[in-house]
């Protein structure tokens, strides 16, 4: 008896540490979603306030994006070597630090520095909670329940963060950089509590591979760059960003293959699901991001609602964060991650398809449908798209195979919100007619339409693997 008790015991303590992971991984995720849409809605009163001009005012964003996104698979691959608890705790006090700095500043750009650095650390943090997360539950029932939760809690701070962003301007806007302190300040305490140390730094025996770091990092920056270039008009730029990441990621390539130790094995890309997953990923945030952001154009540019009421309209999609932890973790213990992505991917492409019949009256109760679906959708595809991304890959891989993932998301975030700018009258929301918000629609209903064939292509894999 005492002999079993004494093998049950350390397992429940695994079990109640891996819940403690959960709750600080997730809590720092949904900071970072709101974070990135709370300045979506007070962009406007920031430039106001601090003499930006209107024409520069989206760096507030874009230098986030670009950085988060640029930092990404370097940061899950340190997390992979250096520690996954050291750098989710160093790249959080740094995220702190700086988003309080953004609340200081007077001058244009101190905040943008300071938004650059932000997304930057943000890069190094979700990767490296991710493969804390992934590591700290056995792969089954219980990794399926605890990453539905963190999907569903990473998509409510999209969603939320646009009614918290709504108040939190109204109040003042450098509330917006002050509120995120605080709760990363918290989170910061709790994650030193409840994260276990980690072993000695696995670095390689050959020493870092910092010319693979450098040049992926500095492609991811270029091609994002380039699709939020040609999203404001400015071709020639966006084509000669696009050029730069085609030569940095083929440098990047030839280092991968000559270095004993490379910081992206080229081959995991064709391993498990993680290519797949990625691209769907990429296609249905992207639907999202667009989504969202023309509906935002159309409640406040075309039918005058006030920030607080738009947001508050999106509330609803928040949906997501009841439904994953009572529902999506026993669907995928059903079916698997790759049939529930799968019916969460065709919720999202009813949802951008109802979207499709807007005019030029529609109010709260016609978008109703397709926000509820949108719940439905990241209820049914966060989680197990993260899941089926690292099912069969080594957990020493967790870090950047999540890094891959997150890339994917800030990649797709950012090409949806620019080709919908170019489809909405060249970027002139103000002039904008209910037609051309249609017309724009087109984006997401496209781009999720594609999301569904890539999940349906991700289904039929794991139906009939490839033989080894």
């Amino acid at each position: 008896m005492t002999d079993v008790r004494a093998a049950v015991r350390p397992a429940a303590n695994t079990t109640r540490t891996g819940w403690g992971v959960l709750a600080v991984v997730c809590g720092a995720l949904f900071l970072e979603g709101i974070d990135i849409a709370m300045l979506n809605v007070a962009v406007p009163a920031i430039a106001a306030d601090i003499s930006l001009a209107t024409s520069d005012a989206h760096w507030v964003i874009s230098a986030y994006v670009l950085a988060y996104g640029g930092f990404m698979i370097f940061g899950g691959r340190t997390a992979d070597l250096l520690g996954r608890r050291r750098t989710f705790l160093v790249a959080l006090a740094v995220f702190v630090a700086f988003s309080g700095l953004g609340g200081l500043a007077d001058d244009a750009w101190v905040l943008v520095v300071a938004r650059f650095v932000t997304g930057a650390t943000a890069g190094f943090m979700t990767p490296a909670g991710f493969s804390l997360l992934t590591t700290s539950f056995p792969e089954g029932p219980l990794r399926d329940r605890a990453l539905a939760i963190y999907g569903a809690i990473g998509a409510g701070g999209f969603t939320l963060g646009v009614v918290a962003g709504g108040f939190l301007t109204d109040a003042g806007w450098r509330w917006v950089f002050f509120a995120p302190v605080i709760v990363g300040a918290a989170l910061w305490v709790a994650g030193r509590a409840v994260i276990r140390p980690d072993a000695a730094p696995a670095l390689p025996h050959r020493g870092f591979d910092l010319g693979g770091a450098i040049t992926l990092t500095f492609a991811m920056v270029a091609l994002i760059y380039g699709v939020v270039a040609l999203g404001e008009g400015h071709v020639v730029a966006g084509i000669a960003a696009f050029v730069a990441a085609a030569v940095l990621i083929g440098a990047f390539v030839a280092i991968e293959r000559r270095v004993p130790d490379p910081l992206l094995r080229l081959s995991v890309l064709r391993e498990g699901l993680l290519l797949r997953s990625s691209a769907a990923g990429l296609l249905f945030i992207g639907a999202f991001f667009a989504f969202q952001f023309l509906i935002t154009l159309y409640l406040q540019e075309f039918r005058g609602w006030s920030p607080i009421v738009t947001g508050l309209t999106f509330a609803v999609m928040g949906l997501d964060m009841v439904l994953a932890p009572l529902v999506t973790h026993r669907l995928v213990k059903r079916f698997g991650n790759a049939s529930v992505m799968v019916a969460g991917l065709l919720a999202g492409a009813v949802a951008f398809a109802l979207a499709l019949r807007i005019d030029g009256s529609w109010g709260y109760l016609d978008l109703l449908p397709s926000l509820l679906l949108i719940g439905v959708m990241f209820a049914l595809v966060y989680g197990p798209l993260a899941a089926a991304a690292t099912a069969g890959l080594d957990e020493s891989e967790h870090g950047v195979a999540g890094g891959i993932v997150y890339t994917a998301f800030q990649f797709g975030a950012a090409l949806g919100v620019s080709v919908a700018t170019i489809v909405l009258v060249d970027g002139h929301a103000a002039d904008a007619a209910w037609t051309d918000y249609r017309r724009a629609l087109l984006v997401p209903a496209i781009a999720a339409a594609l999301a569904l064939a890539m999940g349906l292509s991700t289904w039929f894999r794991t139906r009939h693997p490839l033989p080894r």
